[in-house]
């Protein structure tokens, strides 16, 4: 295109919105492979989701919330629910890579777009990080009922002090430096080869919950399910710890590129993951409060492999929670393979629209696949994981998640009504506006639940982003080389108008 564009004002290039360029093509740049199909995408989906919320967050979610921990699960699967019909409308509409960053800026703008982007970096980055950290507690455990054997504090916790202050002894958590490594060797070697070995582990992590659950039933307590609502003021906000553990639902939608028949494909993975999960959720949360008390989950032996130590409690015998421990290590290693694969795609789209580097939207000739990209992040994240314990990471990976939700959900009800043209294989039941708005609503209520802290954390991270993006980022989108404001804001090329229509 010509580059010949009249400078657009700062305000008005806030809300300048990317051309939709529909079915031949759907954007500048570089090509990533289309390799996966709708199986592959759907366990992508339980793979970044289950394995996180289940076997780390219930030693921070049960003290808030006590028995009733099962209504936040519920809670906060209503809120990916109702998020996940509306990436599945866009997704149908928009198969573009990107997710609600990709979205965002089709609908509401340049500047909603990089704020989502920052949101969406963040979640993703620390998710990485944080689910890192939880598989090295597992990945000791299942070294120490194996060979009676455990790394030493030195190289499998931080050096940063526990949360009262007192030294924990640590300097780097080197299992999760290492499993981000194999997992960044997998993503550059292809996405299809990536997807083939999570659909095999994801299939051995279900399994692996579902002995977990029969086993655990076998020990029912009713009592500890007494007083059920006596911890009920802390189901919201045990709600939103939770909520990051629904990050798998956006990480589909990131691979719109990659996937065959992304406009069927798509609707169909998020919505089939999301009802995978919720039941794998409440099932094995309901089976945890039935074989321990509440209390139990308070304690520092159920913060370090707790599903597997219930396990012990139960059998009596170490065989089980070996088989635990070995299905989290397998099952943990997809959850940090699908996110780490969310956060590349996401800054490859972020990329290609200018607003960082294009050199993290180059594609490797010889495996498809973002090279440089994948080595950047994967050695950033790294960092986080090998220095930042994850009590630190879980609210921010929350926030970022119920922002892009909404976001996703806000972009939906303006697309509808600025393009209804668009063809949409895959629309929200009870029309444009119910569900989007429910999404927002319980989102913003889940928000308002997280820690004052966690909002100065991601507040602050966004007005960073905003400002490399006037720094930068605004005088190199790919946007300026449009030739009218006209074409920009216009979502339809006169070349595909008549296919559009």
């Amino acid at each position: 295109m010509s580059s010949n564009h009249t400078p657009t004002s700062f305000g008005r290039q806030l809300v300048r919105r990317k051309p939709i360029i529909f079915q031949r093509r759907h954007h500048q740049g570089e090509e990533l492979s289309r390799n996966l199909g709708t199986f592959q995408l759907m366990m992508f989906g339980v793979g970044a989701t289950v394995g996180t919320g289940v076997f780390f967050v219930l030693s921070s979610a049960v003290p808030l919330a006590g028995p009733a921990v099962i209504l936040s699960f519920l809670l906060a699967a209503v809120a990916a629910g109702l998020s996940a019909l509306c990436y599945a409308e866009l997704a149908s509409a928009i198969p573009v890579s990107g997710s609600s960053y990709s979205y965002t800026y089709h609908a509401l703008g340049e500047g909603p777009a990089v704020l989502v982007g920052g949101a969406v970096l963040l979640e993703y980055g620390l998710a990485v990080s944080a689910v890192a950290v939880g598989w090295s507690g597992y990945f000791n455990e299942l070294l120490l009922q194996l060979f009676h054997f455990e790394l030493p504090t030195a190289l499998s916790l931080t050096f940063i002090p526990n949360p009262d202050g007192s030294p924990n002894g640590g300097f780097i958590n080197l299992p999760a430096v290492v499993l981000i490594g194999l997992c960044m060797l997998l993503l550059i070697r292809g996405a299809s080869e990536s997807a083939t070995v999570n659909a095999i582990m994801v299939c051995v992590k279900l399994g692996v919950l579902l002995l977990f659950v029969v086993l655990a039933f076998t020990a029912f307590n009713a009592d500890h399910f007494a007083n059920f609502f006596g911890q009920a003021s802390g189901i919201s906000g045990a709600a939103g710890v939770i909520f990051f553990s629904y990050i798998g639902l956006d990480a589909v939608a990131t691979a719109s590129e990659e996937v065959r028949n992304p406009q069927k494909a798509i609707p169909r993975a998020i919505i089939g993951a999301l009802l995978i999960v919720t039941v794998i959720y409440v099932l094995v949360s309901v089976a945890g409060l039935a074989a321990e008390p509440a209390s139990w989950f308070a304690t520092k032996e159920a913060g370090e492999a707790g599903l597997a130590k219930i396990l012990l409690h139960v059998t009596g015998s170490p065989v089980w929670p070996i088989v635990l421990s070995a299905g989290a290590v397998i099952s943990v290693f997809s959850v940090t393979l699908v996110t780490l694969y969310g956060q590349t795609r996401i800054l490859f789209s972020i990329s290609r629209d200018g607003m960082v580097s294009k050199k993290f939207e180059r594609v490797s000739p010889r495996f498809g696949t973002p090279v440089f990209n994948t080595l950047t992040v994967s050695i950033i994240v790294a960092l986080v994981a090998g220095f930042v314990p994850a009590d630190y990471l879980w609210d921010s990976v929350s926030f970022g998640t119920l922002v892009a939700f909404s976001i996703v959900a806000i972009s939906l009800m303006v697309l509808r009504r600025t393009h209804p043209e668009i063809e949409r294989p895959y629309k929200v039941p009870f029309g444009p506006w119910v569900v989007p708005i429910l999404t927002v609503l319980v989102c913003v209520y889940v928000l308002t639940q997280l820690q004052p802290i966690t909002w100065i954390i991601c507040v602050s991270w966004l007005v960073i982003v905003f400002l490399f993006y006037v720094a930068y980022g605004r005088r190199r989108a790919t946007l300026n080389t449009y030739t009218s404001d006209e074409e920009i804001s216009e979502p339809i090329h006169p070349e595909l108008e008549d296919q559009a229509k």
